[in-house]
């Protein structure tokens, strides 16, 4: 197989530079996994945006609502993702924590990372029938955003935490209602992906671009040699001694990363609901993103 090698000119060469350099440190970023807190509570305010009065209450209730059904809901708020997809790391702690009972995977995350102003409810798959996709993002956007936009934190995680239990309990025609009644608006794209489709697009039709236009637009200088928009292309093996750089195009592996259910839970007997441990840790990806 032939390789295709492209001499560039100054100008082209800066250019590829930069746009390497820029999907390298995108790349470099988001392969970065940010570090899991402990599980210390039903409610762990890493971020400290809940009162203290709120956050006593949301335990207390968080409790009773466990202890009469079996379904587990942990709030969590972290200062910074450090770069990685909320969706990804909602689903690491959440099987780090193994939220939900072993067998049942009856467990729900709610997420908030402070600075990077995006917020999770992910749910595990024994409940992802009752407290489905459509639900989660109604009380994202009914509940958390608008209080969260006001500076209501509190306001806005107890709201939810309220709403979550509503429908797990089998009563979500109120929520469906309201949500009825208030239409979500649709959410722009988040900057992040943006980024990544645009310098997607950039290298793969500038690379369809330099196989392609130079022979067809380009003045041929040479047999395999061409020169188009100020820029010098050739096609095939050059010739020994031949100036300038080059750099030549072909795929690579590289190994993915995955990561697996481990950590264990935390649990006291101070609550008036009983123990609480996590034992479940099994989550698909069901559930909801948004920010504010």
């Amino acid at each position: 197989m032939t390789t295709r090698t492209i001499s560039l000119s100054r100008p082209g060469r800066f250019a590829a530079a930069v746009l390497v350099a820029v999907a390298a440190l995108f790349f470099g970023v988001t392969a970065f996994a940010a570090e899991l807190p402990a599980l210390t509570g039903r409610v762990v305010d890493n971020a400290g945006i809940i009162d203290a009065a709120t956050k006593a209450a949301l335990t207390q209730k968080l409790a009773d609502f466990e202890t009469k059904g079996s379904d587990q809901i942990v709030v969590a708020t972290i200062n910074s993702l450090d770069g990685e997809e909320i969706e990804p790391y909602a689903n690491r702690l959440f099987r780090f924590w193994k939220l939900g009972q072993a067998g049942e995977n009856n467990g729900a995350l709610l997420l908030v990372a402070k600075n990077d102003h995006k917020m999770r409810i992910e749910v595990g798959y024994g409940l992802e029938g009752t407290l489905t996709d459509l639900h989660t993002k109604l009380i994202i956007e009914n509940d958390m955003v608008p209080a969260f936009r006001a500076g209501d934190f509190s306001g806005g995680i107890s709201k939810a935490v309220d709403d979550m239990v509503m429908v797990l309990e089998g009563n979500p025609e109120e929520l469906e209602a309201r949500g009825a009644r208030n239409p979500p608006h649709a959410s722009s794209i988040d900057p992040i992906v943006a980024v990544f489709l645009i310098l997607w697009a950039t290298m793969f039709f500038g690379g369809m671009a330099m196989a392609f236009l130079p022979p067809m637009f380009g003045t041929k200088l040479s047999p395999g040699v061409y020169k188009w928009l100020g820029m010098t292309f050739r096609y095939g093996r050059g010739p020994s001694g031949s100036s300038g750089s080059s750099w030549t195009t072909g795929s690579s592996s590289g190994s993915g990363w995955s990561s697996g259910s481990s950590g264990g839970g935390w649990s006291s007997g101070s609550s008036s609901g009983g123990g609480f441990s996590g034992g479940g840790g099994s989550s698909g990806g069901g559930g909801s993103s948004g920010s504010w």
